[in-house]
């Protein structure tokens, strides 16, 4: 009886400390575990969303289990990784009326699949698919009748270490002249601790010519998501902090990675701060640990447990200047603090260079009331005004459209084209009468696409901006042929009579003077 009394006198102090220890944090768990409050299947019902002024968000595809990864395909359609289901989906807009048609699962019965890049070479292109174990090369065929980029013949380039507590993997090619240079994100097995494998914790870098591998950059608990600065030719990274030390602490983190650098963990965070909560033995360091140039601090800190994930930059073309070379950045949201925070995209002001300037919320409300109606993931930023965002708590590829007049966007060098200068407009005929959505059918050279696309924009007659879309190739847009294209421009209601639609090349140089345009003179109902 009474070592019956002991036992339960030990389950009671527990249960004590374990309600001392975990409850601060339950009201920050909740909106993680528990399925989104609102079910979202309509544009009107992400009213609950406000985003900064002059952008509209709405649903591309919806009915996703767990969307993380986007890219495009070689014809721009997106293609998304399904971590937990295993799957890697592509979301073609056929109808080019600015929503998927359907979801049409290209590979399935992966571990984990994350991270994805396409890379084309002399009209070849190939898929790389990062799962937890390994890194999977694909031919991309285009399948005629879907009008998609499959994938075929998976060949495995390398082993990667074995999952714990982050299994991600992540990809990114590195610029020219590094262009064949693949990097390869590796979270650590724990929260913070020495690994035994010294790839975790790590980006690793592979060569898709000589299949060589090492160490790229050390130090690195989480970074789950990488980017490119258009500029600078960097690569920006998000980092997790680790747990376990409080709402305020540590930060999590923006890096810029370069080669063979330690960015401090386990043993550092945020500016170089020593965690001597970990590292709290008796130790007699030669040098000061946690210090320039043997650890590198992060570049910029975010508040702890923000769990940053997805970050693009702004490109200049059909952008206004004032977002030319900002951030945006995901954060995906907190569970390891009292009061939940994060769940919203997050602009960084920089210059061309990257020097941070400022930062503002850019969409905000997924956190209502301690609960999660979503958790934005992966961010892809168009030319034309074009942004799409993952969601993998509704399962939402969320569309969102600049459409704030700007006369930083009008600065264009107007040539009007004719067909024999590469574009034909079939629909909308030359001064129509238009109705909401507008439209849009022709044929165009290939010089007029980049990525199988470009923009449309439709003007009133005092060249208001009143919408725009993005107009697709149907076949392949890698010739000097004529290739038939679509699209849909949604616009903003008007009480003039007339307006233009202007037809804009697309333009990777960035420069407007090399811009072509061809305008179609249209008129309202």
């Amino acid at each position: 009886m009474k070592k019956i009394r002991n036992i339960l006198i030990l389950i009671l102090i527990f249960l004590v400390f374990a309600f001392y220890k975990f409850y601060p944090i339950y009201k920050g768990i909740r909106p993680v575990f528990l399925p989104s409050q609102k079910q979202i299947v309509s544009d009107s019902e992400l009213s609950f969303l406000k985003l900064s002024e002059g952008f509209v968000i709405q649903i591309f595809a919806k009915g996703l289990e767990g969307p993380r990864v986007i890219k495009e395909d070689p014809s721009g359609n997106l293609i998304v990784s399904l971590t937990r289901a295993g799957k890697i989906v592509s979301l073609p807009d056929l109808n080019s009326d600015g929503r998927a048609d359907k979801i049409i699962t290209l590979l399935s019965g992966l571990q984990n699949p994350h991270g994805m890049e396409v890379k084309c070479e002399n009209e070849k292109c190939k898929l790389y698919v990062a799962e937890t174990e390994k890194l999977v090369e694909y031919n991309l065929v285009y399948d005629n009748n879907e009008k998609i980029y499959k994938p075929e013949n998976p060949k495995k380039l390398l082993d990667l270490p074995k999952g714990g507590r982050h299994f991600t993997r992540t990809l990114l090619f590195l610029p020219y002249p590094n262009e064949n240079k693949l990097l390869i994100s590796v979270g650590s097995t724990c929260d913070v601790c020495f690994e035994k494998d010294e790839r975790n914790g790590t980006i690793l870098v592979y060569d898709v010519k000589t299949g060589e591998s090492k160490i790229y950059a050390r130090g690195l608990r989480n970074s789950v998501f990488m980017t490119i600065h258009p500029v600078t030719g960097k690569v920006w990274a998000t980092e997790m902090g680790r747990d376990w030390l409080g709402d305020d602490l540590p930060p999590d983190e923006i890096n810029i990675i370069e080669e063979n650098k330690n960015y401090g963990w386990p043993l550092c965070y945020g500016k170089n701060i020593h965690d001597t909560d970990f590292d709290r033995g008796e130790k007699v360091y030669v040098r000061a640990p946690c210090s320039v140039p043997f650890e590198t601090p992060s570049y910029i800190d975010i508040p702890a447990h923000s769990a940053p994930l997805g970050l693009a930059f702004f490109p200049e073309e059909g952008w206004p200047e004032e977002y030319w070379y900002n951030l945006l950045v995901a954060y995906h949201g907190s569970w390891n603090r009292s009061t939940p925070t994060g769940y919203k995209i997050v602009r960084y002001i920089l210059d061309s260079e990257g020097k941070y300037l400022g930062e503002e919320d850019f969409i905000t409300g997924w956190l209502q009331n301690g609960k999660a109606l979503g958790r934005p993931v992966d961010i892809l930023i168009k030319p034309g005004g074009i942004i799409y965002i993952s969601d993998d708590k509704t399962g939402i590829i969320y569309k969102v459209l600049y459409t704030k007049n700007s006369n930083n966007v009008q600065t264009y060098d107007v040539r009007k084209l004719k067909k024999d200068e590469g574009i034909e407009v079939f629909g909308p005929k030359e001064n129509s009468v238009i109705s909401n959505p507008l439209k849009v059918q022709g044929q165009a050279k290939g010089d007029w696409f980049f990525e199988a696309e470009f923009t449309a924009e439709l003007y009133d007659e005092n060249e208001n901006l009143l919408g725009k879309g993005i107009m697709r190739a149907k076949s392949d847009w890698m010739t000097k042929e004529f290739v038939p294209f679509e699209g849909e421009v949604q616009f903003n209601t008007t009480t003039l009579k007339s307006g233009i639609l202007k037809m804009l090349s697309s333009n990777p140089s960035g420069h407007f003077t090399n811009q072509k345009i061809y305008e179609v003179q249209i008129k309202f109902e």
